[in-house]
């Protein structure tokens, strides 16, 4: 647990929070505090406020005491010393002739030293006027260059929305800002409109740029057709806003265009989306009734077999498989190559080379042997037809002895 004030140190300016380092302070009283540009005297706009140290991002400078009187009016002698300042200042600017604006001007609480802030086109040399200024002042001299933002954020005003700008209320540091964003957010690509006080985009473009974004991404494209409660038609406008669609609508020969809320609108690949689940949807529900099923392929068990007559046909099919299966299994398995061992290769012309000189030997020994003789060859035909000769006349026989 802790307890924080908030601080301003210039009027309508940022709100910075401070230990409370058990002072207790209301709105509208001054403390002193310790800056990153020293000690310096601010205004209180928040009183104390007890917050969870695990909300706290970094550590928190302590108050050093509350303003006295004599410290609330040497803050105002030192507001009267910055505007006598930033007069001697812009004159020596004059007589140097340097191309620069000079923008504020803030004296230390302390006296110890004073800052004159200026914007320029580029690089200024100016030694010689801070050699001047040094004899003039007796005290330290730092200038420093800003940006035109910075310089919006101090010098403050208004913008065109008519409340005080962001940067000189609440912003603690400014983030990019592209045309893009106003292109998204469907807003005038007019400089005047779209730019700031400083010139430059103004910092709200950011503010709303991820809504649009997100929304953007689940309302359909300007000019895809969608489906309306009233019919199909294309899309001719979007509100990122209101999340709405405006969709043209024709009857015959006249158009209208009205305006939906996204919830109502569906686009055509939806459709198809839901007509592509119910076909899987279908599509599983026939593949588990196959499953259910019995498949032709698979064989029940031999009991099963036996009690049904027309399946006796697969003990033999059974057979046939596991005779091609050791076929198979008793083939001689080819040798892997290994790395580092030669490889034998066989020529695929070898085997047709050694089939044509077989048959040329079985030529050459039918050509050379000896010729049998008539003599000897007929009893060999005798003898084989003998058997059918002796069925032959065994008929003839029994035929004739039955007439």
């Amino acid at each position: 647990m802790g307890t924080i004030i908030g601080v301003q140190f210039q009027k309508n300016g940022k709100l910075y929070y401070f230990d409370a380092n058990g002072y207790e302070v209301k709105p509208g009283e001054y403390v002193i505090v310790d800056t990153s540009r020293g000690i310096d005297l601010g205004e209180v706009s928040m009183g104390n406020r007890e917050t969870d140290g695990d909300n706290e991002i970094i550590p928190l400078k302590k108050v050093i005491r509350k303003a006295t009187e004599q410290d609330i009016q040497h803050g105002r002698e030192n507001r009267q010393k910055e505007k006598d300042a930033f007069s001697i200042c812009q004159k020596k600017i004059l007589e140097h002739k340097l191309e620069m604006k000079l923008v504020s001007v803030e004296y230390a609480f302390d006296n110890s030293k004073i800052l004159f802030f200026f914007t320029a086109n580029g690089r200024v040399d100016f030694r010689s006027l801070v050699k001047d200024l040094a004899s003039i002042f007796k005290m330290r001299i730092e200038l420093r260059q800003i940006g035109v933002r910075d310089e919006a954020k101090m010098l403050g005003g208004l913008g065109p929305c008519g409340r005080t700008i962001c940067c000189g209320s609440f912003l603690d540091q400014f983030q990019p800002v592209s045309i893009k964003m106003a292109k998204e957010q469907n807003r005038s690509l007019n400089p005047t409109k779209i730019s700031g006080v400083c010139g430059r985009l103004m910092c709200c473009l950011k503010y709303e740029q991820d809504h649009y974004e997100t929304t953007r991404k689940r309302m359909p494209k300007v000019g895809r057709e969608v489906i309306t409660p009233d019919g199909n038609g294309p899309v001719t406008d979007l509100n990122i806003v209101k999340e709405t669609v405006f969709v043209r609508l024709t009857n015959g020969d006249t158009s209208e265009i009205k305006e939906y809320p996204l919830e109502n609108i569906i686009r055509p690949q939806e459709t198809e989306h839901t007509k592509k689940n119910q076909a899987k949807e279908s599509d599983t529900g026939k593949s588990n009734d196959q499953e259910n099923e019995i498949p032709e392929n698979v064989f029940l068990p031999e009991e099963d077999v036996q009690n049904d007559p027309d399946k006796t046909g697969h003990e033999n099919f059974i057979k046939e498989a596991a005779g091609n299966n050791e076929k198979k299994n008793n083939k001689p398995k080819e040798k892997k190559a290994v790395l580092g061992q030669p490889v034998k290769r066989e020529n695929p012309n070898r085997s047709g080379i050694q089939q044509g000189k077989r048959q040329d030997r079985t030529q050459n020994e039918k050509s050379t042997a000896p010729k049998a003789n008539n003599n000897t060859e007929k009893p060999k035909q005798e003898n084989s037809a003998s058997p059918w000769a002796d069925a032959v006349e065994k008929a003839m026989k029994a035929i004739n002895h039955d007439n």
